[in-house]
């Protein structure tokens, strides 16, 4: 696998219980090699007209090229928001032993 191979996808999540489902479900059916759970993020947006502040909880998965479509769809399926954030981010460079590591894992 190469760099360009992977990908890391940014989820916020209204609190660490559904980050913990999400993160959990996707990585026990390879759909994510990793999901990191990182609590007390603070976003601000607009959302139905209105400027919006709240606290929520950021899922950084791991995972493949091949993988993230699959991964959008599940995502998703489990995020209770009506209009949940997915972004896929390509990577550029990354140690070859983990790029390894992750292609064994979403297989």
């Amino acid at each position: 696998m190469s760099a360009t191979d992977a990908r890391v996808v940014f989820v916020t999540t209204p609190d660490v219980v559904v980050a913990e489902r999400i993160g959990r479900t996707v990585v026990d059916e390879n759909l994510a090699a990793c999901a990191n759970i990182l609590p007390g993020i603070r976003s601000i947006y607009r959302w139905e007209g209105a400027i919006e502040d709240t606290a929520e909880v950021l899922l950084l998965v791991k995972t493949t090229a091949a993988r993230v479509e699959a991964l959008r769809a599940r995502v998703i399926e489990l995020h209770p928001y009506e209009v949940p954030e997915f972004l896929a981010v390509d990577v550029s460079s990354a140690h070859a032993p983990y790029l390894d590591w992750m292609r064994e894992n979403t297989e």
